[in-house]
């Protein structure tokens, strides 16, 4: 053990990284109350900030933290059931905090909890949230950022989702073939939305993401290990091996963002990229093309740089145009109206751009105004791309980005 303040408060950052979902996942498998076990977990994270600085990391962690939040949580069933179906349930979860766990003993019940936040009980445009915060632990804000809503809507929206898990008691079970349908697709969408989140903090510097895109291709590969005949398993973990690949390239020396058109090809990781090539022909041999699939052949089709030496923009017109005929979301339809730029002109693309705007959404997307200001700058429309450069600008988070964003802006006045 050692009883540095600054050790210990490092250890519970690592174990919230690496075990948070792991633990939510086994408290909540048997009762099926993921809010209990989020309070319980949140109750013995707050105890090793308070004994860890004094006493010493312990030698497992992991089986510190369950052992600490499965007393919790049975304090919390004392104070609340008196019926004498509420103490043969205590006396359940009793038994459970008398045996002794080792982090050998401890299953891994993520992916069944992933399945039960994806249950046809719950409604649909909370599934993949649910999931993102009971297994990477995302707090109510962070999720509403990616999914474009407010922070108290989304929170609302968690608290009944979790709720319907209690009341209902919906299983922790991995569904059969026939069953997986829909909640694959919510499956996917967050492990997807956990990576993007990730992706979105190149250097790894904000605790609160937890390096979340490493996560959501462990998530990745779990879920298209368990499931290899699923196409679009395969093709959502190409498409992250895909983005990943290129990581190395997305700064430069100086700290500074480089967009993917400036990236040194040679500074991407080939043997990811060629990972990720293998995993999407093995999806369209299936022959059941889907959203993932597609968006991963975008990506192929940027990568294949490495070889040809140019972009096809022209295929990647075509994949964003079957791509916006399945899954036709402002991002994509953003992301197509950028291509057609590259294929017809700007006038073309911010035409596509402009069928955008009664999307409220957008008012808030920094890459909806970036790419305005991109096209509108190419037009020689000054003061209107000044205009939505500054939109821009005042919604990016990353300061790299930011500092690319006024660079250009800067440009266009001098």
């Amino acid at each position: 053990m050692d009883s540095r303040p600054e050790i210990a408060r490092a250890a519970a950052e690592a174990a919230a990284r690496q075990s948070y979902g792991k633990l939510v996942a086994w408290l909540a498998a048997r009762t099926r109350d993921v809010a209990a076990a989020e309070d319980a977990l949140a109750d013995a994270f707050a105890a090793a900030l308070e004994r860890w600085p004094r006493t010493g990391v312990p030698e497992k962690p992991e089986a510190w933290l369950l052992a600490v939040a499965r007393r919790r949580r049975v304090d919390a069933v004392r104070r609340r059931l008196t019926s004498e179906a509420g103490r043969d349930h205590l006396k359940l979860i009793a038994e459970e905090a008398e045996a002794r766990m080792t982090d050998e003993d401890l299953p891994d019940e993520r992916l069944r909890l992933m399945f039960a936040c994806a249950h046809p009980a719950i409604e649909p445009g909370v599934r993949a949230p649910l999931i993102l915060q009971t297994i990477l632990g995302f707090d109510a804000a962070t999720i509403a950022s990616a999914f474009l809503l407010s922070p108290a809507t989304m929170g609302q929206r968690l608290v009944r989702a979790k709720g319907r898990i209690r009341e209902t008691g919906i299983p922790f079970r991995v569904p059969e073939r026939t069953e997986l349908g829909e909640r694959l697709d919510a499956v996917l969408e967050a492990i997807y939305a956990a990576f993007a989140e990730g992706w979105s903090d190149p250097a790894g510097t904000e605790t609160r993401r937890r390096n979340l895109a490493t996560e959501g291709i462990w998530l990745g590969r779990l879920v298209a290990s368990l499931l290899p005949d699923e196409p679009e398993a395969l093709g959502l973990l190409s498409l992250m091996l895909f983005a990943e690949a290129r990581r190395a390239a997305r700064r430069d020396p100086a700290g500074d963002y480089v967009p993917l058109a400036e990236q040194d090809h040679a500074l991407w990781d080939h043997a990811l990229a060629d990972e990720a090539e293998a995993l999407l022909g093995r999806a369209a041999a299936m022959g059941a093309i889907g959203r993932y699939q597609l968006e991963a052949a975008v990506q192929s089709a940027h990568v294949a740089r490495r070889l040809s030496g140019r972009t096809d923009w022209m295929a990647i017109r075509e994949l964003y145009d079957a791509l916006f005929s399945i899954a036709a979301s402002p991002v994509v339809a953003i992301n197509r109206a950028v291509a057609i730029a590259e294929t017809e002109g700007a006038v073309a693309g911010l035409a596509a751009l402009y069928v955008l705007g009664d999307d409220r959404r957008l008012d808030g997307y920094q890459p909806y105004w970036a790419a305005r200001a991109g096209l509108l700058a190419r037009l020689g429309q000054q003061s209107q791309a000044v205009e939505a450069y500054d939109r821009a600008i005042g919604l990016e988070r990353d300061p790299a980005v930011r500092r690319f964003l006024q660079a250009r802006r800067t440009a266009l006045i001098q």
